[in-house]
Parts: structure tokens; C-alpha cells; sequence
């Protein structure tokens, strides 16, 4: 089976080769596709789906991610790449500082294209925003997220894979795609 990963961020493109190795053959596509602007992770994705299948016509996969803390009401939800472009984890941390509830969570909505349709797959990672960045692995909001004892930086790609958002989104595909096979999807 091969898929084409379309996304601009290699580090999202690295994860999920790393979580199909031995299961399908994945080709990562540099695409840029349009910052599509809705309050539903799952809109946002099923509509850079959308795009990149009118414009690749093959099988693919897209993803989109919300960051969602819940002392600033779900900010900055499924604006976090526009966010934390302009504020970085800093301004987070920033914006968090006297704030007692320190709960946030990562959405991943993972949409697959085919010619069958647009299927979309979920996956969710709660955790802290700590009070300092810590680690130096990850990419994004990974050394202010904490599960458990370490952030999202401070564990191995490997174990990230196994924990993440977007793990648990692709699982969800994964397990879709190995119980359809022999519905032709």
C-alpha cells in the first residue's frame, strides 16, 4: 500500500513514516496546502484533503492539529500553527503565568483522500502546559506539553510515536485500513 503524506512540515512527515514503517510504503509531498479557517479540526482537515486530492488525484493523507488550553477557553484550538508563529511557546508561557489550571490537550484530525471519499480519523493527548521549556527534541508546543513526568521534547521519537495525538489518530487509520482491505477502500 502507498500513501503520499502531504504536508510542508517534515518533522509531521518524519512521524508518520516512522509510525507506517513495514505497514505501507509512505511518500512524503511537500505541498503547501491553503490555512483553511474553521473552528473544527476535522473541517480544517477534510478540506486540505479536499484540496490536495483535486490537485495530486492519488491516495493521500492530511492532518491538521488543535491545541486547545482550557484556562484560555480552548486557545489557541485550531489556530495553534498561527500562533504559536507569532508568539512561540514563550508567549504561551507568558500568557500562562499566573494561571492555576494548566490542562491542555492536542486534537489530531487525519483525513484519508481516495476515490472512495474523504474518511476522517481522531486522536487525542491530554496533558499540562509546564511553566518553562524543557527538552530539546519535538518540534512545535512538544517543550511545554507534559504527560506524565517529561514533555513531549524530553521523550524519544519512538515513544512520542507511540503516545502522541497524531499517534492515536493514525492508529485509528491504521486499524481502519487493516480491517477494510477487503472492502476495496
Amino acid at each position: 500500500m502507498k500513501l503520499r503524506a502531504v504536508t510542508s512540515n517534515r518533522n509531521k512527515a518524519r512521524e508518520i513514516t516512522a509510525f507506517f514503517e513495514g505497514i505501507a510504503e509512505i511518500e512524503h509531498v511537500p505541498m503547501e496546502c491553503p490555512e483553511y479557517r474553521d473552528d473544527d479540526v476535522r473541517e480544517i482537515s477534510r478540506m486540505k484533503a479536499e484540496y490536495a486530492y483535486a490537485k495530486i488525484g492519488r491516495p493521500l493523507i492530511v492532518d491538521d492539529t488543535a491545541f486547545c488550553i482550557d484556562a484560555l477557553n480552548g486557545f489557541p484550538g485550531p489556530y495553534a500553527a498561527y500562533v504559536h508563529d507569532r508568539i512561540g511557546n514563550r508567549g504561551i508561557l507568558k500568557l500562562m503565568e499566573n494561571e492555576r489550571d494548566r490542562k491542555a490537550s492536542f486534537i489530531t484530525a487525519i483525513t484519508l483522500a481516495t476515490d472512495e471519499g474523504f474518511f476522517v480519523f481522531t486522536g487525542e493527548l491530554e496533558g499540562e502546559i509546564t511553566t518553562a521549556e524543557l527538552g530539546t527534541g519535538g518540534f512545535g508546543y512538544d517543550p511545554i506539553f507534559i504527560v506524565g513526568n517529561q514533555t513531549l521534547a524530553e521523550i524519544t521519537t519512538e515513544d512520542k510515536n507511540r503516545i502522541s495525538h497524531r499517534a492515536r489518530a493514525l492508529h485509528v487509520l491504521k486499524e481502519w485500513l487493516m480491517n477494510d482491505k477487503d472492502k476495496n477502500h
